[in-house]
């Protein structure tokens, strides 16, 4: 019996010893998590490259911040966008593309070609999210679309058989057109892919084409003067970005005054007082920007983020600019427009 006693009493010290032992373990545990909560969780802060201000294209700034809220993004609370913007001083891009990496941003979203080279110059390991691009291929952004490659992925908004559609819609609204002149520029990618459409479908009409080159503000009133000498019938704009973003207002103006049918690719221009705009609606592709954002915040790569296609195309007619000409729209072609201006 005092040899079991013994025993008894040598284990209640090395019982209170993993007590404490096991005490302190849960002190050291209970403190490191009430540490860890302490850190403050770091906020994505996303960089917004622009070539012009805000106010040229408010409807596509208020789509990407709706995709954003769309996946549970607050602006201010749970991210942070650093918006930089060219106001049209293109020269800017660069010095503006250098700042946001300065910033160390988790990425940079770019709202067309000329921005994403300025981005693409300026990092190759910051991600770059393209809210749409009209061949990033071509234009050496991806290696393909399925597999980007590198630090560059996004939306494409090439779809040059829209070309030929705009065509036909100018032929439904100006039945007897014969000659039409084509505004475009050769050095912007997907040009002749579109202006390739154009002659395909002309030829299905037996109308004959007059090709004017703009590339500059400079351009546009020589393109009309020489579209009125050849008795141009209506015209089809191939022209965007750069040389289309300042000077919408310019182009559709001078279309009304010389009493030309016009059709261009993108909606702002039937705003900016256009007769019709058939193309890619350009709000749905920055709404979709967001889902990459969302993606690459969460650990995804570019490189693995197939480059998306437009899915989403509008059809407006501007029934003002339409009674300015003197033309009158046909009634199956109203009914077909997504939105009519009146």
């Amino acid at each position: 019996m005092q040899i079991a006693n013994s025993k008894s009493h040598m284990l209640k010290p090395i019982s209170d010893l993993r007590l404490l032992i096991s005490g302190l373990c849960a002190m050291l545990l209970a403190l490191c998590s009430s540490a860890e909560a302490q850190q403050p969780t770091k906020i994505p802060r996303i960089g917004y490259l622009s070539p012009t201000s805000p106010s040229i294209s408010p409807t596509r700034i208020e789509a990407f911040r709706q995709g954003l809220r769309e996946l549970g993004y607050v602006e201010g609370k749970n991210i942070i966008i650093e918006y930089r913007y060219a106001e049209r001083k293109f020269d800017r891009l660069p010095a503006l593309a250098a700042e946001l990496v300065r910033l160390k941003v988790d990425l940079i979203v770019t709202t067309g070609p000329t921005v994403t080279r300025a981005a693409k110059e300026a990092t190759t390991t910051v991600p770059i999210v393209m809210t749409s691009d009209t061949d990033p291929i071509g234009n050496g952004f991806v290696a393909s679309l399925a597999r980007p490659g590198g630090n560059i992925t996004g939306l494409s908004a090439l779809a040059p058989e829209l070309s030929g559609k705009q065509l036909e819609l100018l032929k439904e609204v100006v039945p007897r057109l014969s000659r039409l002149a084509v505004f475009g520029t050769s050095t912007n990618p997907g040009n002749s892919q579109m202006l390739g459409e154009v002659k395909r479908a002309s030829a299905t009409f037996g109308m004959k084409l007059q090709y004017l080159e703009v590339r500059g503000p400079k351009d546009i009133g020589t393109a009309f003067r020489a579209a009125t000498n050849e008795r141009a019938g209506a015209v089809l704009c191939l022209v965007a970005g750069l040389v289309a973003a300042g000077h919408r207002t310019e182009i559709t103006a001078l279309a009304v005054k010389n009493q030309l049918p016009a059709i261009y690719p993108q909606s702002n221009y039937v705003q900016d007082g256009g007769l019709m705009s058939y193309g890619v609606n350009a709000a749905d592709l920055d709404r979709r920007a967001a889902t990459y954002v969302d993606k690459i915040l969460k650990g995804r790569t570019p490189a693995d983020l197939p480059v998306e296609q437009p899915t989403k195309f509008e059809f407006i007619i501007n029934l003002k600019a339409a009674k300015q000409i003197g033309l009158t729209i046909p009634p199956n072609v109203l009914a077909r427009a997504d939105k009519v201006i009146r």
